[in-house]
């Protein structure tokens, strides 16, 4: 099976703290990882580094087959190109339109001009997180849901090869979250995107999860199905399932 990010021994600090100490993670093609841990384990430093928006100190980050670290700025670049980073609130640009929002990195990223395949590549990926009729309206006039799933879209419209999710469901009501849990799914099944998905939420791992890991003092601290992981006698692993 095709690794798309193997990660070995990674260490990464800030002054005086060290976030991640050791930390190991393997994602393949096609799957969905998620990773679950306390506040200040490391988890979203982890993703900073696989998007290349944060530099490791010390260990071994390859993302498709290659060493981060050992390449220039155009291939950095192209690189970026193929991974899709859903933050937290989503980081829509307040002042445009879904329609903007969407056909911005298009036209900035991949260099797109033709309004007619903007305008079809922007229909396609609000039709798949059912935004369709919200495209001229602006973020403000969009629900917590509704921003979530507009953020997903947004990631999306770029094809990434491999979407890193921040927190997807946090504040989110229950009901929502679920919908936008299984939605992470319908996209994993309809755009073969492998996927790093972090989160707090217990019900959101287990709907998207093909693997679960633990992180613990910057690193990993077991791994395997939401069902193994359930079923761990380890007391530290089921203090997250109670």
């Amino acid at each position: 099976m095709e690794k798309v990010i193997e990660i070995q021994g990674l260490k990464k600090s800030f002054g005086k703290a060290a976030i991640l100490t050791d930390m190991c993670l393997t994602v393949n093609r096609g799957e969905n990882m998620v990773v679950l841990g306390k506040s200040g384990t490391g988890k979203s430093v982890t993703i900073k580094c696989i998007a290349g928006l944060l530099t490791p100190d010390e260990g071994s980050l390859k993302v498709f087959g290659k060493e981060v670290k050992e390449m220039d700025e155009d291939e950095l670049k192209a690189m970026r190109h193929r991974i899709g980073f859903l933050f937290q609130g989503a980081a829509l640009y307040d002042s445009m339109t879904v329609r903007e929002n969407l056909a911005f990195p298009l036209k900035r990223v991949l260099k797109l001009k033709d309004k007619q395949e903007i305008e079809s590549r922007s229909m396609e990926v609000l039709e798949a997180v059912g935004l369709a009729d919200a495209i001229d309206k602006m973020p403000a006039d969009l629900s917590g849901g509704m921003r979530k799933r507009m953020g997903l879209a947004r990631t999306l419209v770029l094809k990434p090869e491999i979407i890193l999710y921040d927190e997807p469901t946090t504040g989110l009501d229950t009901i929502t979250s679920k919908e936008i849990s299984h939605l992470i799914l319908e996209m994993q099944e309809r755009y073969q995107a492998s996927a790093v998905i972090i989160t707090h939420d217990m019900n959101c791992a287990k709907i998207t999860g093909d693997r679960v890991m633990v992180m613990n003092g910057g690193r990993c601290e077991a791994e395997g199905t939401y069902e193994e992981l359930e079923n761990s006698n380890d007391p530290f692993i089921q203090s997250f399932f109670k």
